[in-house]
């Protein structure tokens, strides 16, 4: 579960502190899933550069099509990753009043 609360003691700016608390599970859930992104990334630029070099040659060029089919179905699972990663948080705090904080796309 995740909260956010504003803490009454002010800074030397004059603005009060924001405190982020996160339960241990939704980190763990956040991490998983961000590097499940960074590995499908990287997998989709190998493909691409793979796939590129290939069309230089003729005998290599099927190949390379297919490569470029693969990193383009790659590319339609980037927004699979982070709708699954939503619904899983959104799951993990039904219950909780506050929106769950860091909402940053992998």
């Amino acid at each position: 579960m995740s909260r956010i609360s504003r803490q009454p003691a002010e800074t030397s700016a004059g603005n009060e502190s924001l405190t982020l608390h996160f339960g241990r599970d939704e980190l763990v859930i956040r991490q998983r899933y961000e590097i499940l992104s960074i590995a499908n990334d990287i997998l989709i630029g190998v493909w691409f550069v793979i796939g590129s070099i290939f069309f230089f040659y003729d005998s290599l060029a099927y190949a390379g099509t297919w490569l470029f089919v693969i990193g383009s179905v790659e590319m339609l699972i980037r927004p699979v990753i982070r709708l699954v990663r939503r619904l899983h948080l959104q799951r993990m705090n039904a219950d909780s009043p506050a929106p769950s904080a860091a909402e940053h796309d992998f």
